[in-house]
């Protein structure tokens, strides 16, 4: 068994950035998974299937929830211990939450199974879109413990140096998914059905990898042991990473509002455009959260070794390098928003002039949304839940919810896409206070 971890090294921009790289990568990548559906969905079948897929959508992000949940959470106290040198309990911690989190996500899909079509309605189906949602829901369902496991090994590999893996495995899940969404929707005519069966496929190879890896490579620090029950371990990974699975739970509620203020002010023509501005959305943020989530072990070892210098060195490189990505991405998204809609709504100009207008609101919020992304993480992988969750619960539930309700009212459609932006810079007043606040523990007594 390999006896040093790949995470005590001088914090550098270079150092830092190839070590999130991966990470990164992954992130965008499965981000990708549900936006090639929507691609194939929108030019094959029809935009009411498209506006399906977003009111079904809340369903993949519970699953992300859960998975973000025990994977950020977990590998946070997991890669503590490690630096604490606490090698075998930290082997034994990481095991006892895979098990769980298994248990958690059949319990799920099974309850949703059984009240699929109330689930469907209560998401903001109408009966006109019942049955694509069932045809999409049904696969996800099915894959929905695939997910959750994806997402837990992807953070488990970057705490054991193994981030390319991880990239390569999340990679070719969404190569997968793209050339199997071409075979099912184009060439078989599956539908909507053939896009869901594809994503489940993505989902499940580098989950399934990812659980034979871990149980077969005994020589890596961290592997499948016997797990020994340690309730505070669960209790304590699931109130760590409870701002992470707030964040996407909220998101999944925001979701579902959204979609029933544009079901009334544009019908299925403004949920297939939020459909197009979600998966654009959900491309830039995958970016920076693989961002927080590739460097999060780096900040839990330190941490967990008192190395408050090299602690600093993280945070002053993530706030600059976020701050330069952020603006880019802010700009090309306005001026590239045209071609990113058409590869969606190409066959319906009304779907297409909304979800442009709409997405260049939404790009000014990208830069906030960086830093936003960044605090949650950041205080995450220092173990203080609390403070994670207080961010990420105000950000996408008291500061989305709030304007959504109010601007939509004096602005109609724009005040849906303008909430966006002001949630955002909302969140990034409390996210500075909070890293004022908490300077101390990364900077050294002041």
């Amino acid at each position: 068994m390999e006896s040093e971890v790949k995470l005590q090294h001088k914090v550098n921009f270079r150092w830092l950035i190839v070590f999130a790289l991966p990470t990164i990568l992954s992130s965008i990548f499965s981000s990708l998974y549900s936006a090639v559906d929507g691609i194939f969905v929108a030019r094959w079948v029809n935009t009411d299937a498209l506006s399906a897929i977003n009111i079904t959508m809340p369903m993949t992000y519970l699953a992300s929830a859960l998975g973000m949940m025990f994977g950020s959470g977990g590998n946070a106290l997991v890669a503590k211990k490690l630096g604490e040198g606490k090698v075998r309990e930290a082997q034994e911690d990481f095991s006892l939450l895979m098990a769980v989190a298994f248990v958690f996500s059949i319990t799920l899909s099974v309850l949703c199974f059984i009240f699929l079509n109330p689930l469907c309605r209560f998401l903001g189906s109408d009966t006109a879109l019942l049955s694509y949602c069932r045809q999409y829901m049904i696969p996800v369902l099915i894959s929905l413990p695939f997910a959750v496991f994806g997402m837990v090994f992807q953070l488990s590999f970057i705490t054991v140096g193994k981030a390319g893996l991880g990239a390569v495995l999340s990679v070719t899940g969404g190569v997968l998914n793209i050339v199997l969404d071409w075979l099912f929707i184009s060439v078989f005519g599956w539908g909507l059905a053939g896009a869901a069966i594809a994503t489940s496929i993505g989902y499940a190879f580098p989950s399934v990898t990812g659980v034979i890896w871990f149980c077969a490579n005994r020589k890596q620090i961290l592997h499948v042991v016997r797990p020994k029950w340690r309730l505070k371990t669960i209790v304590d990974s699931c109130v760590n990473g409870s701002s992470e699975m707030v964040s996407v739970l909220a998101f999944s509620v925001i979701t579902i509002l959204f979609n029933r203020i544009l079901m009334n002010l544009g019908g299925s023509d403004g949920v297939a455009s939020l459909s197009i501005i979600w998966y654009a959305q959900g491309l830039f943020g995958g970016m920076f959260r693989g961002y927080i989530n590739g460097i999060s072990s780096v900040v839990s070892y330190n941490f967990g070794r008192g190395d408050k210098k090299q602690l600093a060195a993280v945070f002053k490189v993530s706030v600059l390098t976020l701050a330069v990505a952020g603006i880019v991405v802010m700009v090309v998204s306005y001026f590239a928003g045209r071609p990113v809609v058409d590869f969606f709504a190409k066959n319906n100009e009304n779907v297409r002039e909304i979800a442009l207008h709409g997405f260049r609101i939404v790009a000014t919020s990208f830069p906030m949304m960086a830093f936003n992304v960044f605090g949650s993480g950041w205080f995450t992988a220092l173990n203080d839940g609390k403070t994670s969750a207080i961010l990420s619960f105000c950000r996408t539930v008291i500061f989305m919810v709030i304007p959504v309700l109010i601007l939509p009212q004096i602005f109609e459609m724009s005040g849906v896409w303008l909430s966006i932006t002001v949630g955002e810079t909302l969140s990034i007043l409390m996210s500075i206070y909070y890293f004022s606040k908490y300077r101390t523990v990364w900077r050294g007594d002041e």
